[in-house]
């Protein structure tokens, strides 16, 4: 549509948000081009267009917590660690030492897990355009993929064991060692437990604020890399009582050994599995799945609502972490629909419904044949 020319001025483009419609979601919106006096242009710094404040530099809340979780659990890690580095040579206990490699991978990832969370602040860039918060998931990848490894030789050393029984255990010294480090597990625990607030309804995009309540179920806030650091040390823990129970059977029967290579096996198996989980969610994320608890016939359903929207087509959703979210979608409107109140009211109820950070939003005019354009159809379940 050419724009009337106007009287003693040049013709301007702008990116406009109607003020009457901020409380219903708002969002970007381009209108088409008009004349307008270059005098008469607001300030840039009355602008704005988004709907809700641009986040402050630095870490959120929730990651601040996270960070000294992290900080204090790996503290208290490196000293229990060595202790049982010295308790398990003393003892000469596989279990001991078992135990203490798997406090060095939880060092280490946790290192990583700090070293993302600060990554995680950087600025988006033109290469980065989402920023770098998937360091966070990958963090946790690594955390995971280092446990794997870790407990892949400790198995193979006790299955060497268990076929050679030229060893010895001091069951006083494997006693001691094994009771302090089931107290550092029980302490780390409390450390990265994540309790407190559960919901924020603040800027969803910039606090990783989690999805509001879908039907009937609430997601907690949560931090990947400190939770897979949780689960980690929950790992430990029951490992902790396992050797514990055998230091204490080796202790008061010397003759039975054989237990020490016997729980290392057992609860190296079981810290593989409590590991699913996690990697579970960071394949999810990795492979840009549909977030969790977000059903995809639900948020068509939803955008289908929308008064004016005929059909909608190359609907997607992935995440970014396990609680920033994002959908895109083509909406085909009536041609009498106003597309400006499309925009606002279906990004108000992605926003509030399913607690998406970033929806972007494609309106085009319905057409009959769009039922059978084959690019328009619906994913397979």
């Amino acid at each position: 549509m050419e724009p009337a020319p106007a009287a003693g001025g040049s013709e301007t483009t702008r990116l406009v948000s109607p003020r009457d419609r901020d409380a219903a979601g708002g969002g970007l919106r381009l209108k088409s081009l008009f004349t307008e006096p270059m005098e008469s242009a607001p300030e840039e710094t009355a602008f704005h267009c988004h709907r809700d404040p641009l986040p402050p530099p630095g870490l959120t809340p929730e990651r601040l917590r996270a960070q000294r979780q992290l900080c204090v659990a790996c503290a208290v890690c490196c000293v229990f660690m060595a202790g049982e580095v010295v308790g398990g040579y003393l003892a000469h206990s596989l279990a001991i030492m078992t135990d203490a490699a798997h406090l060095l991978a939880d060092v280490g990832s946790m290192i990583g897990s700090l070293f993302s969370l600060w990554l995680s602040t950087r600025p988006a860039t033109r290469t980065m355009t989402f920023g770098w918060h998937r360091s966070e998931t990958l963090g946790a990848l690594a955390s995971v993929i280092s446990l794997w490894m870790v407990t892949g030789v400790l198995l193979y050393l006790a299955f060497i064991r268990l076929l050679h029984s030229d060893y010895h255990i001091e069951g006083g010294a494997m006693l001691v060692t094994a009771g302090i480090a089931v107290c550092a597990n029980l302490l780390m625990a409390v450390v990265l437990h994540q309790a407190g607030p559960q919901h924020s309804h603040g800027s969803r995009g910039a606090e990783y604020a989690p999805l509001e309540e879908g039907p009937g179920e609430h997601l907690p806030l949560v931090n990947t890399s400190v939770r897979a650091a949780f689960v980690h040390v929950l790992g430990d823990l029951l490992q902790s009582l396992g050797v514990l129970a055998a230091s204490i059977l080796i202790y008061f029967k010397p003759q039975c050994k054989a237990a020490d290579p016997i729980s290392t096996f057992l609860f190296s198996i079981f810290a593989l599995g409590s590991t699913a989980p996690t990697l579970r969610d960071v394949l999810r994320v990795l492979m840009e799945g549909a977030p969790k608890n977000v059903g995809f016939e639900p948020v068509r359903d939803t955008l289908l609502s929308v008064p004016g929207v005929q059909a909608t087509h190359e609907l997607h959703m992935w995440s970014l972490t396990l609680t920033y979210h994002i959908a895109s979608a083509h909406l085909a409107i009536d041609p009498t629909a106003d597309p400006d109140a499309v925009l606002a009211e279906a990004t108000s109820r992605l926003c509030s419904r399913f607690g998406f950070s970033s929806c972007t939003l494609q309106l085009e005019q319905y057409q009959p044949q769009m039922d059978r354009c084959l690019r328009c159809r619906e994913p397979q379940a």
